[in-house]
């Protein structure tokens, strides 16, 4: 069974081993080519990055635990890697590794000062969730409520921060990194903050106490599990068992009841997007559950990301620019987002096909399971390529994208078909 954490020596050696043969293979290939053609070169790169984003994937995954996290939170940053690299990182969020039952009851133990036999009335040895920094147990409390407990792997947290630094730096001397020094500082420091967060369950804990009364404040159907303090520390969280089925269950279900399900799921997200200025960052379809009733349930609010008012304002504006086409806006509010290196380069008719393209989910009567908007988007990549660099990845809006991203494809697995147009114009009025 692979160890969670090992010394900073040979988890130092192990990537330091990782860098110096990316490093050579990356100087091999350019000398192995300088003859070559333009095609060659390209194809030779394209080849070289699948290799270093497999080897990448492969050293992470092999080393578990914190540094594996670390793979894990950058594969979720994808737009800043070139994709062949950001491809083989991406596998590292399906692997889970399992931790023996006696370290999780000692961590247990430790982390609520008391025995677990004591604490509970019975506690499941075999987790039924798993991820890189802990995994999800079953439990019943002396009161009889049935709950979930998540419980930190030991020594995960002291040694991400050293591993997250390694990463940067093994990263950076093979050059996979598409943005400049300025950037890559804004972008790590906002990895760390997100590490920092995730391994800090009493952060998480907050968060879930906000969410739930911001919710329970406007729909009741959107349920959050509850915090049970007195069974909570910073390494160990308990929850209440809050029971729906997965989202491919959910796609079985009549049209009224799936529209019912993701224009709540839409709202919810933007509704803590542009209101609470604070939104649930990590849209994978298994931390959501549905009910028939219509009760849409939200899981795990380690990942979350809050948002000043200044940059709600710029998201707001670039919304309204986009849906009246107002090109010269759009690249204001971009700019201001750091999302733009130049003004005035991208054609304004691809710019209007992009709009049709991005905006057709939320203003038409639109059929998911057909994915027209993907598929015609797919066909404009072709066109759009040599302008690609106009745009840049922006810590400001990198995790608003993916959550967004992540939330149409879940609406493409609940099958919707409907107009969700009168809940984007809710959730953002086209004049204020």
């Amino acid at each position: 069974m692979a160890k969670h954490s090992s010394s900073p020596g040979r988890r130092f050696m192990k990537l330091a081993s990782m860098t110096a043969s990316i490093a050579t293979k990356t100087v091999s290939n350019s000398i192995r080519h300088l003859t070559a053609d333009e095609e060659q070169k390209i194809e030779a790169k394209s080849k070289l990055l699948q290799d270093i984003g497999i080897q990448i994937a492969d050293t992470l995954g092999e080393m578990k635990g914190a540094v594996m996290k670390v793979g894990q939170i950058a594969s979720q940053y994808k737009d800043v890697f070139p994709p062949e690299v950001a491809r083989a990182i991406a596998k590292l969020q399906r692997q889970a590794p399992a931790m023996p039952f006696s370290a999780i009851q000692s961590q247990v133990e430790k982390e609520l000062g008391k025995p677990l036999n004591v604490a509970f009335q019975s506690f499941d040895p075999e987790p039924f969730a798993a991820a890189s920094i802990g995994q999800v147990h079953k439990a019943i409390l002396p009161t009889g409520e049935e709950v979930v407990v998540k419980v930190q792997y030991p020594g995960v947290d002291q040694a991400c921060e050293s591993d997250l630094k390694q990463v940067r730096l093994a990263l950076r001397l093979m050059g996979v990194l598409k943005i400049d020094k300025k950037l890559q500082d804004r972008l790590f420091e906002e990895i760390q903050d997100s590490l920092n967060a995730e391994l800090n369950y009493e952060i998480e804990a907050q968060n879930l106490n906000v969410f739930r009364t911001f919710h329970a404040a406007l729909d009741d159907k959107i349920i959050i599990p509850r915090v049970y303090p007195e069974y909570s520390s910073r390494r160990v969280l308990t929850l209440s068992m809050e029971r729906g089925d997965s989202i491919e269950t959910a796609s079985t279900w009549p049209l009224p009841l799936r529209n019912q399900l993701g224009r709540r799921l839409v709202e919810a997200i933007g509704q803590e997007i542009f209101y609470l200025k604070r939104f649930h960052c990590d849209p994978h379809p298994g931390n959501f559950a549905f009910r028939p009733d219509g009760s849409v349930i939200i899981y795990d609010y380690g990942g979350v990301k809050t948002l000043s008012t200044e940059i709600v304002e710029h998201f707001k504006i670039l919304v309204r620019a986009s849906r009246r086409g107002n090109i010269s806006e759009i690249e204001n509010q971009l700019d201001a987002l750091h999302a733009l290196a130049e003004k005035g380069v991208f054609p304004e008719e691809l710019y209007l096909e992009w709009l049709e393209i991005l905006l057709r989910p939320l203003t038409t009567y639109y059929d998911f399971a057909e994915n027209s908007a993907h598929h015609d988007g797919m066909l404009l990549i072709k066109r759009s390529l040599k302008y690609w660099n106009v745009f840049k990845p922006s810590p400001d809006t990198l995790m608003a994208n993916r959550t967004i991203t992540g939330h149409y494809w879940n609406l493409i697995h609940l099958k919707l078909h409907d107009n969700l147009n009168d809940l984007f114009e809710q959730l953002v009025p086209s004049d204020d």
